[in-house]
């Protein structure tokens, strides 16, 4: 009869048999395949309504999380710094095709943009007519317009907004949110926009925008490998952004222009991190925030923490992007140029302080004063931010900025949050990962009579997640203050 520390013996060199770089790639793919078929069910699927999409999405942060705990593992136990990169862009690429399997799943945005494109592209300003004028019927191509809603089954996968056209009044079905108004989206996205579609047929449908979007996450991707290895960090953490669900769905799958604010406010980020910071990557850095900005307004957030080293040269920098942006939109359009962009604001509530919107404040406070006491605590963290911008890295500072942000205002749109995950990786403040999974299950629940009490629950969680790990973080500080000159 065996002993029992033969017994041991044998399951740990069975243990360490299964451990072996080998085990540990095949262990790795298998786990990348089990992530890109959870993402290619959640976008496939259309028949599951709400329940998938929540289903669909927790399978694919399990599937996430399995895969880079395997990464992890493999580079803690010597795998080189070639193969994790290999993995990391591997992993993004195999699971952003299974994003392309379908056109985009829960939202139409990115018929707007395909329709701004193509209005550009005839030479005219996006600005100026709705979808739904007459005047461009002429441009309408089929996947974006229809005479009318086929009755029982929807005309488009991203669902038929039934209209007219204006002014003749004829019936009209078009996969275009809001077609009576005009475009709400800055200069930068719109330039976006034309360069995807301008090489492009009208004819050519959704996969345009989210082949454009997999190949700006592989830029985002790309990025963080080199500031990880300049700054000698494991690579595995660039995962966190290659491997996030959020990408896979929202900027991959529907195709979400926040991408683009993502890549740009990254590599603002980066130039403002370098030990010595020149004039000239000052003023650098502050165009690609201006730029990030001119694309989709809400990096504006990351503000206080561009205000670090030579915040003038930012500034200027940031001043020029947008100027430079919105110059030839407002020679064309003129006062136009701002779009239906405070109508949006009202809409989604911002302007009123609604149940959904700043849902915390909303929890014991009535809209209006829910909306004065949001924007206070808003103005309340970035002034923190920047008196306390000198203690911690740019990308740190920018992430609290941002990530406190989103947690206050509560926006309904997951997407949002794409351009806070690059700042979380790469200012190590992995715990504000936590915003982009509870914006998504507001986003999932948006709408319903559940809408405010999950928005509720889901910032409350995210806010005691991070406020936790700073306690964390702070005593772990102070522990490690108090044993060095002892241990001196």
């Amino acid at each position: 009869m065996a002993s029992p520390a033969l017994g041991r013996a044998l399951r740990r060199a069975l243990a360490a048999r299964a451990l072996r770089p080998g085990a540990l790639a095949v262990g790795l793919a298998l786990a990348l395949a089990v992530f890109a078929a959870a993402v290619a069910w959640t976008v496939v699927e259309r028949d599951g309504g709400r329940a998938h999409v929540l289903a669909g999405t927790a399978a694919c942060w399990a599937a996430a999380a399995g895969a880079w705990l395997v990464l992890r593992l493999a580079e803690r136990r010597g795998a080189s710094k070639r193969w994790v990169t290999l993995a990391v862009v591997l992993g993004l690429l195999g699971a952003g095709a299974a994003a392309l399997a379908a056109p985009p799943s829960t939202s139409n945005d990115s018929a707007r943009y395909a329709w701004d494109g193509i209005v550009q592209k005839a030479g005219i300003s996006p600005y100026r007519d709705v979808p739904a004028a007459d005047a461009l019927a002429d441009l309408r191509p089929s996947w974006l317009f229809a005479a009318e809603c086929d009755a029982g089954s929807p005309h488009f996968p991203t669902g038929d907004v039934v209209t007219t056209s204006v002014p003749s009044g004829t019936p009209l079905c078009t996969a275009i949110n809001r077609p009576h108004v005009p475009t709400a989206y800055p200069p930068v996205a719109e330039v976006y926009f034309l360069l995807v579609r301008l090489p492009l047929p009208s004819s050519a449908a959704w996969l345009a925008f989210q082949t454009a979007g997999l190949a700006l996450a592989v830029v985002v991707a790309l990025m963080h490998l080199q500031a990880m290895r300049h700054e000698g960090r494991p690579l595995s953490w660039a995962a966190l952004w290659a491997w996030n669900p959020l990408v896979l769905l929202e900027a991959v799958n529907n195709a979400h222009v926040d991408v683009l604010s993502a890549a740009l406010l990254l590599g603002a980020s980066i130039l403002l991190g370098t030990s010595i910071l020149s004039v000239r990557r000052a003023v650098a850095s502050g165009v690609l925030f201006g730029l990030a900005v001119a694309t989709k307004l809400i990096p504006v957030a990351a503000l206080p923490g561009m205000l670090r080293n030579r915040p003038w040269h930012v500034i200027a920098g940031a001043s020029l992007a947008v100027l430079v942006a919105y110059v030839p939109y407002v020679a064309v359009s003129g006062p136009a140029v701002i779009g239906y962009l405070p109508g949006y604001l009202s809409e989604e509530g911002y302007t009123s302080g609604d149940a959904t919107r700043f849902a915390l404040p909303g929890t014991v406070l009535p809209p209006p004063a829910a909306l004065v006491v949001g924007l206070a605590a808003v103005l309340a963290v970035w002034v923190w931010v920047w008196v306390r911008r000198n203690t911690m890295s740019p990308a740190a500072a920018q992430t609290i900025a941002v990530g406190w942000t989103l947690i206050i205002t509560c926006p309904s749109y997951a997407w949002y949050s794409l351009m806070l995950i690059p700042l979380a990786v790469l200012g190590r403040r992995q715990e504000f990962l936590i915003v982009p999974l509870a914006l998504q299950a507001v986003t999932a629940i948006a709408g319903t009579d559940a809408g405010p009490a999950v928005s509720r629950v889901a910032m409350a969680v995210a806010a005691a997640v991070i406020l936790a790990t700073a306690v964390r973080r702070r005593r772990t500080r102070q522990l490690v203050e108090r044993l060095g000159p002892a241990s001196s």
